[in-house]
Formats: C-alpha cells, sequence, structure tokens
C-alpha cells in the first residue's frame, strides 16, 4: 500500500534501506554520497529552518534556483511541514514570474542567487531568502524539531492535501498553477513501480529542470520511493563528465537532449578513420536487421567492439533512456536501438503528475507514447482527444474553478487537448488538438508530425509549420547552423555568421533539397510548399520557447508574422 504522504513515504523507506545511498552529489570538488538514514535528519533541519521563516501547513512558499541538491532537501522539507512549494523555472523573465508568484499568494520566495532575487524584489509583500542562507540555517539545526514533534507533523498531513502547484508552460496562455496531491505522487509511485522493472539497486541520474513536474515526480518522488540513488549533475555544461563519473543506470531525458548526444556522438565518429566510421555504420546496420528479426551474423561481434564503446560515454551501466516531456522523433530511438541502448518513450502533463504512459523494456514500440500506467485510466473522446483520470489526475487549478470546469469533466475526466490514436494497450500523440491545422480545403493537418520529420535532418535544428485556412502547408525553418558551417567549410567556403549562412546560396539550396526529401515521405496535402529560414534560433529567453523547451505558437506566429504572410500566399 502506498504511504499516506510523501514525508511519511520517505521515512517508510528509509526504514526499510537505511543503507542504501540516497543522493550523490558534488561537493568541495569531490563526490559525497549520503544514505537514507542520514538524508532524515538533514530534511529534518531544514524543517527547522522552514519554520524559522515563520512558514505553516497550508502555506505557499515560491522557490527560483537552478538545480541542486539543496533544492531537493528544501522541498521535502516543505512537504514534512504541508507546506506548499510552487517552483518557477531559473529560465523565466521578471514579469512571468511575478504573474506566478502574485496569483499563487505566496508570501516568501527562495531565490538561488541574488539574480533570480532580483526578479520579484519589487513586489509588495513578499519576503525574499537565498537558499544558500536556508542552508546556513538547516546547518546550524536552527529551530529543528524533535523527531517526536516532526513525525506528529507528518502524521498530520493526508493524502488529498496540496503536495505542490506547478505552472503549465503557457504555450497557449497565462501559466495555470496545477495543484497536486500527496496522494497524486505517492500513489503514482507505487504504481510504477510495481509495473516498471527499476528497484532499490537503480541509480537516476538528475540534470533536468527541478521546478518542472517530470524531474520532481520521476526523477526525484520515484527513485527515492524506490530506495533507489538519485546523483545530481552540477549542469547541462558538466552533464558528459557527471554521466561518466555517476555511471547511473536511468537517465531521465527531453528529446533535445537525446538529439544533441546523438549529434555529439555522430561528430566524434566523422573524426575518425575511413574504417571506424565504416565499423560503426556496421554496426548499426546490424543492430536494426537485428531488431527487424532479419540475420544479423556480425551483430554480437561489433557490439562488443562497438557497441560497448558507446555505452561506455553513458557510463557503461546504463540500463534505459527514458525520453519524456515532448514528443521524441523516431529517428532518435532507431539511432539508440540498434547500438544495444534501449530508449523508452513515456507521456504526461503537468495535470497528470507528469507520468500517464510509458514504454516497458521488456514491450517497447518506441514510436509511441507507451501503455497506460497502472492506477490511471485513460480513452478516447469522439473527436480523438486523450481523456485521463485516476492516480495522477490534479486536484485543479489553483483559484480557477472556470478554467478547472472546463479542463475536468462532470466524470472526472481531464481533457488533456492532445490527438492520440491507440492501437491494443500502445497510444499514440498526434498532435495537439489546438494545433491542428484545417487547410482550406477541408484537410486536417497535424504539423507535429511533420515538423519531427523536418528536424530529423542533419541540417535543419527547428521548425514551425503553418498554414491554416491555407491551400498549403508552408514551415519556418531554423538551421542546424553548426553543421551548416562545417559543411561550407569542407566546402571551400569562408566563415560564415549565421546571417551569411541563411543567406548563402549553396546553403539555401541544401535545404530545398532537404525539405524535398522529406517531403517524399509526405502525403500531397502534408507537405512543404513553401519556407523560409531564419536567422537565429528559437530559444526561452526571446519567449519563444517554454522552459520544458516546448515551441510558443501564438509567440512565433506573432514575432514573424510578416514573414508568415509572405509563405502563405500562392506557392
Amino acid at each position: 500500500m502506498p504511504s499516506k504522504s510523501l514525508p511519511q513515504m520517505l521515512c517508510d523507506v528509509a526504514s526499510q534501506y537505511p543503507n542504501n545511498v540516497a543522493m550523490e552529489f558534488h561537493e568541495g570538488g569531490k563526490i559525497r554520497r549520503i544514505s537514507y538514514a542520514e538524508l532524515i535528519p538533514i530534511v529534518r533541519a531544514y524543517a527547522g529552518a522552514v519554520s524559522s521563516l515563520g512558514l505553516v501547513k497550508g502555506d505557499r512558499v515560491v522557490i527560483q534556483s537552478e538545480n541542486g541538491v539543496e533544492w531537493a532537501w528544501f522541498d521535502w522539507a516543505c512537504r514534512s511541514l504541508g507546506v506548499i512549494v510552487v517552483p518557477i523555472y531559473p529560465t523565466l523573465p521578471s514579469d512571468q514570474s511575478q504573474y506566478i508568484l502574485q496569483n499563487c499568494g505566496a508570501t516568501l520566495v527562495v531565490a538561488g542567487d541574488e539574480d533570480q532575487a532580483a526578479k520579484t524584489r519589487d513586489v509588495e509583500g513578499v519576503n525574499i531568502v537565498l537558499l544558500s542562507e536556508l542552508s546556513r540555517l538547516a546547518k546550524e539545526r536552527h529551530a529543528m524539531p524533535s523527531e517526536e514533534e516532526w513525525m506528529e507533523t507528518i502524521r498530520s498531513i493526508d493524502p488529498g492535501d496540496v503536495a505542490t502547484i506547478i505552472y503549465t508552460s503557457g504555450t497557449t496562455g497565462d501559466p495555470k498553477g496545477a495543484m497536486l496531491s500527496h496522494a497524486n505522487f505517492t500513489d503514482l509511485c507505487e504504481s510504477i513501480g510495481r509495473w516498471w522493472p527499476v528497484g532499490s539497486n537503480d541509480k537516476f541520474l538528475a540534470f533536468l529542470p527541478m521546478s518542472h513536474v517530470y524531474e520532481r515526480v520521476a526523477g526525484q518522488c520515484l527513485p527515492l520511493s524506490l530506495g533507489a540513488t538519485i546523483a545530481y549533475a552540477q549542469s547541462l555544461r558538466t552533464l558528459g563528465n557527471d554521466i561518466l563519473t555517476f555511471q547511473p543506470t536511468v537517465i531521465l531525458a527531453v528529446p533535445r537532449v537525446l538529439e544533441a548526444v546523438r549529434d555529439k556522438i555522430l561528430d566524434s565518429v566523422a573524426k575518425q578513420p575511413k574504417f571506424n566510421q565504416r565499423l560503426f555504420q556496421w554496426t548499426l546496420e546490424q543492430g536494426r536487421r537485428k531488431m527487424q528479426g532479419r540475420p544479423a551474423p556480425l551483430h554480437g561481434l561489433l557490439m562488443k567492439i562497438v557497441g560497448q564503446k558507446i555505452k561506455n560515454r553513458l557510463g557503461g551501466r546504463i540500463r534505459f533512456l527514458v525520453s519524456g516531456g515532448a514528443a521524441m522523433p523516431r529517428a532518435v530511438a532507431e539511432f539508440y536501438l540498434p547500438l544495444g541502448i534501449t530508449v523508452l518513450q513515456g507521456y504526461g502533463l503537468t495535470e497528470t503528475t507528469a507520468v500517464t504512459s510509458v514504454n516497458h523494456p521488456d514491450n517497447n514500440r518506441y514510436e509511441t507514447i507507451g501503455q497506460i500506467v497502472p492506477g490511471v485510466e485513460a480513452k478516447l473522446a469522439d473527436d480523438g482527444e486523450l481523456l485521463i483520470r485516476g492516480v495522477s489526475r490534479m486536484i485543479g487549478y489553483y483559484n480557477m474553478p472556470k478554467e478547472t470546469a472546463e479542463a475536468i469533466d462532470a466524470d472526472g475526466w481531464f481533457h488533456t487537448g492532445d490527438i492520440a490514436e491507440k492501437d491494443g494497450d500502445f497510444y499514440k500523440i498526434i498532435d495537439r488538438k489546438k494545433d491542428i491545422i484545417v487547410l482550406g480545403n477541408g484537410k486536417n493537418v497535424a504539423p507535429q508530425m511533420i515538423e519531427n520529420r523536418l528536424r530529423e535532418s542533419e541540417w535543419i535544428a527547428d521548425a514551425v509549420v503553418i498554414g491554416d485556412g491555407m491551400d498549403h502547408i508552408s514551415a519556418l525553418v531554423v538551421p542546424n547552423f553548426e553543421a551548416l558551417r562545417k559543411y561550407a567549410k569542407e566546402h571551400g567556403g569562408a566563415s560564415l555568421s549565421d546571417q551569411g549562412l541563411v543567406d548563402s546560396e549553396p546553403v539555401r539550396s541544401l535545404i530545398k533539397a532537404e525539405v524535398a526529401r522529406i517531403n517524399g515521405t509526405l502525403a500531397d496535402f502534408e507537405r512543404v510548399k513553401k519556407h523560409a529560414l531564419l536567422d537565429r534560433p528559437f530559444s526561452i529567453e526571446s519567449g519563444e520557447l517554454t522552459p520544458s523547451l516546448k515551441v510558443k505558437r501564438r509567440v512565433i506566429q506573432e514575432r514573424y508574422k510578416e514573414l508568415i504572410a509572405w509563405l502563405t500566399g500562392s506557392p
């Protein structure tokens, strides 16, 4: 049976696995490891520090900070007091940070540094404390409750109490605060732990933003519910070294990260002698034949020679990579799987506590989002929209009864806004309901599928498809500037700026040919008839991407409205 609350779950697991390593992290130039038995008094000390700031059960507190083990200790301390943590992405600008702070009604902000503190310093009636100061209070055991007092507080927390409010990315409007209960976390972790082959011997690598529901649930709560280990990477810049240092068995990632790792591997292979390059291609070919059930006599040998080297770049102990947060292009999985690296695609939303479905290593249909997790119910509406209810469904949106009623129907089904297909027990997301393009001839086009095909090209970094009400599909294309610079250099071209590459006729011809090639894989009405090259990538800072790297179509359509007007004219 799942524990009554998150802090009770942590105490139960610590009692069962006191000597297991709970967390690993960099400290003072060395790796520090703490056991579950050591973790409990740390959390209790942080609970004392949080209490000393005047926070009590039911209060909301904002944290805006980069990742770190102190972030996790603060989070668990608040849970143990019934204090509701509202995380804000450290990449969000001041106006969006202030909106969330005021909307949730928090009176205290825990900031990672002075730059983060400055984002909300102008909001009246709000106090700000640096996470480093909170950590100092905890280390000094400031106001640390006795074990008996602390456990009494934990016992007062009910499963239905709000554990956290996590704000949605706001791709179609202002962010909404999804209220997730203790039971949402504990019941879901218990269901996944029974069904999925993960356990106390696993080590999860934490590097995704802890302010995102994906990392908060699958990368933090799930491993600690199992008695497993969480290893905290220092940053995205150090990810490669951290993987080698910590040697994780499970890595949670988003498709863009998996694509970046793939590109680095391919770039490294391209610098090898011709024979080594051919050996790598043989390994991929033999791996694909093996996956297809065709004869692959050299597969075993090549996996020992080449495949293991690639696995070693992921620490050598990797059991599987989990892709979530956005749709995973097939080409990503079809790169890793032939090399003996299992990639499992999953699906979930903030409103469904991150994990609704995921593929199982023993039954992996990587082109789908997998099977629905036990304890979660799913069905398709008449228009194909995926509906969810069960242990993972949120309580509702904070202080937004109208929006809650629109999202959750009278029978308790949450309307995800995603159009899906079902094949047996497996689901496949087609696109966002609001993003479906209806051409002038009445044809419905799913832009996400076309965009993923374009992104699979080595020359294209990103793309946004448009064409609603028009007679053809067009696209805004962000070139892969790094790859194109190498291409230009290899073909005798000078070192060009991003704008210079976009204006270069050889580059324009190369991208045009690539779009034509991809069009050959699409139905006639899905083909990109016109495209325009952009001279810079989409970014979080410009407001074009959410912190979880989803495209904000509304922002892009407004920013490039003149270019779009030209594209959507006669091809």
